[in-house]
């Protein structure tokens, strides 16, 4: 199993460069936006966009999402590196054919927006959140957040609607039988 894993790295060497050039980019953005929400929303009024609907104001959030086991730090960070770690198995499992790359691509997005967050967790023992739909009292949020609920969405639409059974058996951790 293990020969066949490194095997399968090094056949799919050019996809996972792929994979984390998408995730270098993704945490830069997500990382410079952060910046620019301390360096010119923190301690100013929110900055309207669109009048009643969308607003920039700047939120330290301690919890994960909605503020759930806020002031968890330890915890918070433990399952954000236990998430990635699966994220990263399943990444390593993925089939190297144009039918999958989507899902890579979604896959990086999430470790990108994880990573993002822990890395604010790690600094600033809170995330730094910025983006506020006022229109329907949603929660602040940030791009890793975003990149984490859109990429989430769109594999579970893919998994449920669009993939078959059988083309997903690379999630299976059963052994194939011998026959098939």
């Amino acid at each position: 199993m293990l020969k066949n894993g490194r095997e399968t790295f090094h056949r799919n060497r050019k996809l996972f460069a792929m994979d984390a050039v998408i995730m270098l980019i993704l945490l830069l953005v997500d990382q410079f936006t952060k910046y620019l929400a301390l360096s010119r929303l923190k301690g100013n009024p929110a900055v309207v966009l669109i009048d009643g609907v969308l607003e920039l104001q700047y939120v330290e959030n301690t919890g994960m999402a909605f503020s759930l086991f806020r002031d968890k730090k330890i915890f918070i960070l433990l399952m954000g590196c236990i998430v990635m770690a699966v994220i990263l198995f399943f990444l390593f499992r993925i089939p190297d054919s144009r039918r999958f790359r989507i899902v890579h691509i979604l896959l990086a997005a999430l470790i990108a927006g994880a990573l993002g967050n822990i890395i604010d967790r790690i600094r600033f023992d809170f995330v730094v959140d910025f983006i506020s739909f006022v229109l329907i009292h949603y929660p602040v949020f940030n791009v890793a957040d975003c990149y984490i609920v859109v990429s989430a969405i769109i594999l579970f639409f893919l998994f449920m609607f669009v993939y078959k059974e059988e083309e997903l058996e690379f999630l299976s951790f059963r052994k194939k039988k011998a026959g098939k």
